[in-house]
């Protein structure tokens, strides 16, 4: 656990501060209280750093959590506290994450939970599951994923656009150069 550790100094220590420093305590109390309506069950949901790894530190509600999404998402939930098979939990829920829909850059690695290294990354993990929660008819938080909005064009409106010019490509309306004297010397 987080207790293990060397105590970091210098450039790490600085690294290790300013990483700590972007958790959300607003931010991770609401996802405690999104992941309490889904597992249907009581969990403290003070949003305190402290709190919120030892909600989440063995990663079992992390599997409930997933298992609640979607059923059998996690075989098997450890119930034993010893590291390896907790630290199972929560890869089997990064795993399952993954097979949800939570892109890879908004995941989290399983030392940033159990050994308490990155716990904003947790929150965003967390955050990024409750907007694919929505897709499975579970209540969801954060914004509403975005859809596609596709768009087919005829040949004809296709072939409309060409004849246009791009206000990109400057304009002969408006600001000229009339008036700038290249080359010509000042007058007095």
């Amino acid at each position: 656990m987080a207790t293990s550790r060397a105590t970091k100094s210098g450039f790490a220590a600085e690294a290790q501060a300013k990483i700590m420093s972007k958790y959300n305590e607003q931010h991770a109390h609401e996802v405690l209280e999104w992941i309490a309506e889904i597992i249907n069950k009581p969990l403290n949901t003070n949003g305190e750093m402290d709190n919120f790894y030892d909600v989440l530190k063995d990663g079992t509600i992390l599997c409930e959590l997933v298992n609640e999404i979607k059923a059998g998402s996690v075989k098997k939930i450890n119930t034993s506290t010893m590291a390896f098979k907790c630290m199972e939990n929560i890869n089997n829920f990064l795993a399952s994450a993954t097979t949800l829909g939570v892109p890879s850059q908004e995941q989290f690695q399983t030392v940033d939970l159990w050994e308490r290294q990155n716990l904003n990354s947790v929150v965003i993990c967390l955050q990024s599951l409750g907007r694919k929660a929505s897709n499975f008819g579970k209540p969801g938080i954060g914004p509403k994923e975005s859809t596609k909005n596709v768009r087919n064009f005829s040949e004809e409106q296709l072939k409309a656009s060409d004849s246009v010019i791009s206000l990109q490509y400057g304009s002969n309306k408006g600001a000229n150069q009339s008036g700038i004297n290249f080359g010509n010397t000042r007058h007095m």
